[in-house]
């Protein structure tokens, strides 16, 4: 039976996962709903569709209280860390499953016990892409064993702008003209003030080790084409060194393609589980 899907932020990776339902790439799947805030970005999505002519909604109060809600098999967030905060429990607590995309919300340890809790008791699952980094699985297979986790982030500083960090720090993003480390910390701090850029450190952290013991080094290359991630784990297993270099997604500098590609391949396992491979 096909799933019933709702897309809340019709950005770029809503974009992307809409268009992969409509066109067949996702079996089992069909995009009902479309939620943004922005009605012309909502509306414009749904006259790019071929085949579903889903409804819109700016409010998701009004799409709660709709007879689309009650349909809804699982719900997919695309927007930010606020929507998550706003909207997850609410979705959760109504007995629909949720994929995370903003998944530095999920870095409040109490906020993260509350989702938890409530989609136990509400038969509901949260779903959270691996997004633009690999190894999750083998990061996790030892995640009992491991000491050491850290995540060095690379990106074009255009790739990083309107980061918070800019206006705490008062630097100039285009005013770097050399390879820069601009952040050296830990993943908690990271994604509060890269909420846009560096869901990959909440994503590891989720995990292994937790937030609060994720390192995380951001680095501001103005000649680099790429978002480069390298995570390098240690502990009594041994150690590993995962690097991943992603092109920029081609609408939106700020996202990896990859995030974008993992999203649409996390929901098709979700919605078509004939095999699953991994954890």
């Amino acid at each position: 039976m096909s799933k019933k899907v709702a897309l809340i932020g019709c950005g770029t990776i809503g974009r992307e996962i809409a268009i992969a339902i409509d066109s067949g790439k996702v079996n089992n799947a069909t995009i009902v709903t479309l939620v943004d805030s922005v009605e012309r970005l909502a509306q414009t999505l749904r006259s790019n569709l071929q085949n579903s002519n889903p409804s819109t909604f700016t409010d998701f109060s009004k799409f709660r209280d709709s007879s689309s809600f009650k349909d809804i098999d699982i719900i997919v967030e695309a927007a930010s860390q606020d929507a998550v905060n706003s909207f997850g429990k609410k979705i959760v607590e109504a007995g629909k499953s949720l994929m995370i995309m903003s998944v530095g919300a999920l870095g409040d340890p109490f906020f993260l016990s509350e989702m938890l809790d409530i989609a136990y008791q509400n038969s509901s699952h949260i779903y959270v892409p691996t997004g633009a980094i690999a190894g999750i699985d083998a990061i996790r297979s030892v995640k009992h064993l491991l000491d050491s986790v850290v995540i060095t982030t690379t990106k074009n500083p255009i790739a990083l702008a309107g980061a918070p960090f800019f206006n705490l720090t008062k630097i100039n993003v285009h005013e770097i003209t050399e390879k820069t480390v601009i952040y050296d910390g830990i993943a908690a701090d990271a994604v509060k003030k890269f909420p846009a850029n560096i869901n990959v450190a909440a994503i590891l952290s989720l995990a292994g080790i937790g937030i609060e013991r994720t390192k995380v080094k951001i680095i501001a290359d103005p000649y680099t084409d790429i978002n480069q991630h390298e995570i390098t784990a240690t502990g009594k297993f041994g150690e590993m060194t995962i690097i991943v270099r992603n092109k920029p997604s081609p609408n939106n500098p700020k996202t990896s393609f990859l995030a974008v590609l993992s999203a649409i391949e996390c929901l098709r396992s979700i919605c078509d589980d004939t095999i699953r491979i991994g954890t």
